[in-house]
């Protein structure tokens, strides 16, 4: 009998209903019939923190901070969405309601914050979310205040959250994605200079991480939603490139987050205006900064193969192979490193940089400090004839036996770095 009741439990599990957790009372743990905000920025319902109030108390209950006004400020979107969530036939006048409240507030910060909770709160099940952006106009508003001249910074990053947590969530329809990259589109220029100056002065990182998504999903769109040209602007904005570098390199440390999606983007203004960008991108000092994510061992393989890819783009141009080898200790030995725990196509490309660097990459013939950085990788003949041998195009197959000629066998027959300041290569 006890089994049968635990099987039954399991089945209708699934079925409950989540509560979204901030649409609880802090004080009653009950869901909010009147939210309302305290100065400490904390939403309580009204009969709770009116009870604690009369009590004699002159503090926040959830921070403890000293309340120097007592005032309680209606957090009419806050009311809205729990509405929304408890009866969702009413989505239409809940967006309504929403973007009114972004739009003609004189403060839409806190509007902009609950709905940014809402959106990534994995307790909202995704119908609801798509309910509210499907009854249309919440995603112009929050364009709209992305490029407002007198929207402060922070008020600026709230609306950018919000469009990040949309646009980057696999449970929004692709519709309501388009909805909202055409709403940013509608004032191209401000949308842009918008994320530029978030990554430029943005408060923390995550502010910075949040407008490359935005970034990132506009130019990853397909082109009948944003057209090539359109990406093309983009890409050539003054300032932009350098602060995805920046982004991607970290000041202090590598943020695999961070230097996820800022290569997901340079990798698609690379697509979009590729060849005029190269080199600015490289005195930009994305070589440096694509080393770093390389050597970094808790980013991901998807994000190593596109440092690669952005590397390769560099190595292109006689000043990016230069950048490599200026620091071809570190730059080689990073891709030595990595290139094993690749997969085809992060190994081919691998090959194609050293093969640059150390070959002839644009006819201009190897350098010999690169040469002498694979030499000297720890197990470098090793890997290099496992690249050979694997399952590789014709093309990277040619490169990997031109880079196995600059090793050759000592006299013990073990393999060897040769001296590479030398011209003459023995053929392994």
């Amino acid at each position: 009998m006890g089994g049968r009741e635990s099987r039954t439990r399991r089945r209708v599990r699934p079925l409950e209903v989540r509560l979204p957790s901030y649409f609880r009372c802090p004080i009653s743990l009950e869901v909010m019939k009147s939210p309302v905000s305290l100065c400490t920025g904390v939403t309580y319902d009204r009969t709770s923190i009116q009870r604690w109030l009369d009590s004699g108390h002159r503090t926040c209950p959830a921070t403890r901070q000293p309340l120097p006004s007592t005032d309680l400020v209606p957090n009419l979107t806050l009311r809205r969405l729990i509405h929304l969530w408890s009866c969702t036939s009413s989505s239409s006048s809940a967006a309504a309601a929403a973007a009114d409240d972004i739009s003609s507030s004189t403060d839409p910060l806190p509007a902009l914050r609950d709905l940014a909770a809402f959106f990534s709160d994995p307790a909202v099940e995704d119908p609801e979310k798509n309910r509210l952006l499907a009854a249309g106009g919440l995603a112009a508003a929050l364009a709209a205040q992305i490029v407002k001249e007198d929207a402060g910074l922070e008020t600026v990053e709230a609306a950018i959250r919000v469009l990040a947590s949309i646009l980057s969530m696999d449970g929004i329809h692709e519709s309501n994605k388009r909805v909202a990259i055409s709403a940013l589109l509608a004032d191209l220029d401000g949308s842009a200079s918008a994320l530029i100056a978030v990554f430029q002065k943005g408060g923390s990182l995550e502010s910075r991480i949040d407008s490359a998504r935005v970034l990132d999903s506009i130019l990853s769109s397909s082109s009948d939603c944003v057209a090539e040209e359109a990406k093309s602007s983009i890409a050539e904005k003054p300032g932009l490139i350098p602060e995805l570098v920046r982004l991607i390199g970290g000041e202090t440390k590598v943020d695999p987050a961070a230097a996820d999606v800022g290569l997901r983007c340079l990798t698609g203004i690379l697509t979009a205006a590729g060849q005029r960008l190269r080199v600015p991108m490289v005195r930009a000092g994305v070589v440096a900064a694509a080393t770093r994510v390389l050597a970094a061992d808790e980013v991901t393989a998807g994000a190593a193969e596109r440092a690669l890819r952005v590397m390769e783009e560099a190595a292109v141009c006689a000043e990016g192979r230069a950048a490599i080898c200026e620091a071809a200790e570190e730059c080689v030995g990073a891709v030595m490193g990595r290139v094993m725990r690749l997969g085809r196509e992060g190994r081919e490309t691998a090959v194609v940089v050293l093969w640059a660097v150390c070959c002839g990459g644009g006819g201009a013939g190897g350098d010999w400090r690169a040469r002498e950085a694979l030499a000297g990788t720890s197990g470098g003949l090793a890997k290099i004839l496992v690249l050979k041998q694997g399952d590789c195009s014709p093309t990277a197959g040619r490169m990997a036996g031109e880079l196995l000629r600059i090793f050759r066998a000592d006299s013990k027959g073990c393999p060897a770095g040769y001296d590479s300041k030398t011209i003459h290569i023995m053929p392994f």
